[in-house]
């Protein structure tokens, strides 16, 4: 069964770091492309970043960028979301998704996943 699970989670004050992981059982993520998003109480989705199956497209919205990191380690399943100089506007719950394309494409919206995890709490609060 083809599943995504979110880890690294949980408060930090303003000014700090966390690093996400999103791993993937029951299939290969060599073959997808990955997206990390969050919904804040009240508001709609956003995409914060997202990854080619190459590793070679990058996606960041104007709000993370410079902040934000992804990377992928296929190796061992996993997409990683690197956070710093982190923002109470960050705040939210934290999901990544997955789902098959070219080489070189990532995609910012959520329409365009299949699948996806269950997210992590990320509370950037004093």
């Amino acid at each position: 069964q083809l599943q995504l699970v979110e880890s690294g989670g949980g408060l930090v004050q303003p000014g700090g770091s966390l690093r996400l992981s999103c791993a993937a059982s029951g299939f290969t993520l060599d073959y997808y492309f990955i997206g990390w998003f969050r919904q804040a109480p009240g508001k709609e989705r956003e995409g914060v970043s997202c990854i080619s199956r190459s590793g070679l497209s990058t996606y960041y919205p104007d709000s993370v960028k410079g902040r934000f990191t992804i990377s992928r380690d296929n190796a061992k399943n996993t997409v990683y979301l690197q956070m710093n100089s982190l923002k109470s506007e960050d705040t939210g719950v934290y999901y990544c998704a997955a789902d098959r394309s070219t080489y070189h494409y990532c995609s910012g919206q959520g329409s365009d996943y299949g699948y996806w995890g269950q997210g992590t709490q990320v509370t950037v609060s004093s």
